[in-house]
């Protein structure tokens, strides 16, 4: 799994800091950095509850082609 660009854009779109959005979904700001790095494989609740708060779907950020 490398690093989860479209995450950081859709975050970043959104003027969303690591942060911000790590407080929306429930989870700390170093979780955030590690699912963006590659480093950690989220629950499929956590993608959902991510691609909710930016307004995009599973397949925009996870679905790998």
């Amino acid at each position: 799994m490398g690093k989860n660009l479209r995450l950081k854009a859709a975050r970043a779109s959104k003027d969303l800091s690591q942060a911000k959005l790590a407080e929306k979904v429930g989870v700390t700001r170093q979780t955030m950095n590690a699912i963006e790095n590659g480093d950690y494989n989220p629950s499929l609740n956590l993608c959902i509850a991510i691609c909710r708060v930016l307004n995009v779907t599973l397949n925009d950020l996870f679905w790998e082609e």
